[in-house]
């Protein structure tokens, strides 16, 4: 990239020098999570620890506040596109340099620790191991809010606008209302009028190595590149982008749950497209990734729940499903297959949640982190609460903690304000399913074996435009109006009615 001036380079080489040590540090936390040895966890947070001190002296300290005196006072020094970048990084920086930089580095160790106690935690299915470092992590985060808030109305929206730019409770509150309501309303309908699919014959007994040659093609297919990418096992499925030639994915396996890990790996992979189409004039500067947690959410939901829902698609894929199953399903048809998939019932574990039922498990999680920071829900009665809003809106209560509240790695590793993103993600699919639908038919390209057709639409209208845009102009822009949960219930009665043999 050529910079119109010579303090323009430099600036963007201090870009270039945290984005290089985030790829430390993010290649060390995916080891973390996928293969570090269990009694490495106090090395491994030090070593965490130190690479974010030094991204947040990178980002906060001496030289770019230099920076930010300089170019506020001459703009003419920069490129239009080197304009852009610096709005965006003076954002960041007039958010986050007044955190004291050893607190940022005791909260980072925090975190990096906490993963390994949260595993031990699940294991012996008891919260209260996880409990005291959970409790530290909390009270960090609502010391900094006070010092990242600007014009938020409440402490949980300085967590919204960091994993949602724009986004607040009170829109939340509105959408997931609407979303919620018209979930209860569908629920009711294929209750008392619908007649639900057969579904014993999911759980039948797949080895780990059938389930993961069916993934893998699956997951190429649908545009995600393994030149870029690889899959690993971990406990909680997750994916990491190092750069945009390096996104990789990483599942959990279930034997006697064949669909656990394909819709995930489908799921995972749509995350990893996403950072592999982005632009590469974006590299190193704040623009290199996902503009948002909602709208990452919404690429890799396509994949899972749009993808997933579509019967063209998996007519294309069950043949090759049944070859390496090896003779496991040979006995099943793909019309019941598909229809076993949209069974709906109320279920504890939010990434085993059918696609009916899954926003209602964000909508607890939405609730519970909205009192923890702005009613300062004390941390010691999560699991009590947990369990108690489980109960009011699915009908079902956990047994156990690890079905409870430490099913999700999202706290334990510090993405406070993340969950509504999984709701808001849904959204963002199936709005741009319906503004796809009008330029082509998924079922007809599906029909002709191209699977990548919707990836490549939403590189088009999505990915290559990493964070220059905001949510709110991307959907826009690639739909033609603001978000709308309309689409949402309209979809999932799309999908669901035909299964219970209900007429709209």
């Amino acid at each position: 990239m050529e910079h119109k001036t010579e303090q323009e380079a430099q600036f963007f080489q201090l870009l270039k020098e945290a984005a290089l040590l985030k790829e430390a540090y993010y290649l060390a936390d995916w080891d973390t999570q996928t293969g570090m040895p269990e009694k490495a966890n106090e090395y491994r947070g030090e070593l965490e620890g130190y690479l974010n001190e030094l991204i947040f002296e990178k980002e906060n300290g001496k030289e770019m506040a230099h920076w930010i005196e300089y170019f506020t006072e001459h703009p003419e020094d920069l490129s239009e596109f080197g304009q852009k970048v610096f709005k965006k990084v003076k954002e960041e920086f007039t958010r986050n340099h007044t955190i004291p930089a050893d607190e940022w580095a005791h909260y980072t160790k925090l975190v990096a620790q906490s993963h390994a106690i949260w595993v031990e935690a699940r294991e012996k299915q008891d919260y209260q191991i996880l409990e005291p470092v959970l409790e530290e992590m909390v009270d960090c985060v609502r010391k900094f809010i006070p010092l990242w808030r600007q014009d938020e109305k409440t402490p949980y929206d300085v967590l919204l606008n960091q994993n949602e730019p724009g986004m607040t409770t009170e829109k939340l509150d509105a959408l997931f209302a609407e979303v919620r309501d018209g979930i209860i309303e569908i629920r009711q309908r294929l209750e008392k009028e619908g007649t639900a699919p057969e579904r014993d014959f999911l759980y039948r007994f797949v080895p780990k190595e059938q389930q993961e040659r069916f993934s893998r093609k699956v997951a190429a297919q649908l545009g995600y590149d393994f030149d870029k990418g690889r899959l690993d096992d971990t406990v909680h499925p997750f994916m990491q982008e190092l750069n945009r030639c390096d996104a990789r994915i990483a599942t959990r396996w279930n034997e006697h749950d064949v669909m656990f890990a394909v819709l995930g790996i489908m799921h995972e992979a749509g995350h990893g497209t996403y950072e592999q189409h982005i632009d590469a004039k974006y590299d190193y500067t704040p623009f290199a990734g996902g503009v948002s947690a909602g709208m990452h959410e919404g690429q890799s939901l396509f994949n899972e729940l749009v993808i997933g829902s579509n019967l063209e698609f998996w007519r294309q894929v069950y043949p090759f499903f049944q070859e390496c199953t090896e003779g496991a399903f040979d006995d099943i048809d793909v019309e019941t297959f598909y229809k076993a998939l949209k069974y709906s019932q109320s279920s504890l574990i939010r990434i085993e949640a059918d696609s009916l039922t899954y926003p209602l498990h964000v909508i607890i999680r939405y609730e519970i982190e909205k009192a923890l920071f702005n009613d300062n829900l004390p941390v010691k009665d999560l699991a009590k609460v947990w369990n108690e809003k489980y109960e009011e809106y699915l009908g079902v209560r956990p047994d156990n903690d690890t079905d409870g509240v430490l099913q999700d790695v999202h706290w334990p590793t510090g993405l406070f304000g993340y969950f509504p993103s999984y709701a808001l993600g849904f959204m963002y699919a199936t709005q741009l399913y319906y503004a796809m639908s009008k330029d082509f038919s998924m079922d007809e390209a599906f029909a002709e074996g191209r699977l990548d057709a919707p990836s490549q639409w939403l590189k088009e209208h999505i990915h290559r435009f990493g964070g220059s845009k905001s949510p709110s102009e991307l959907i826009m822009d690639a739909t033609g109006e603001s978000l709308n949960a309309k689409y949402l219930l309209q979809f999932l009665k799309q999908v669901y009615y035909p299964v219970y043999g209900i007429e709209e």
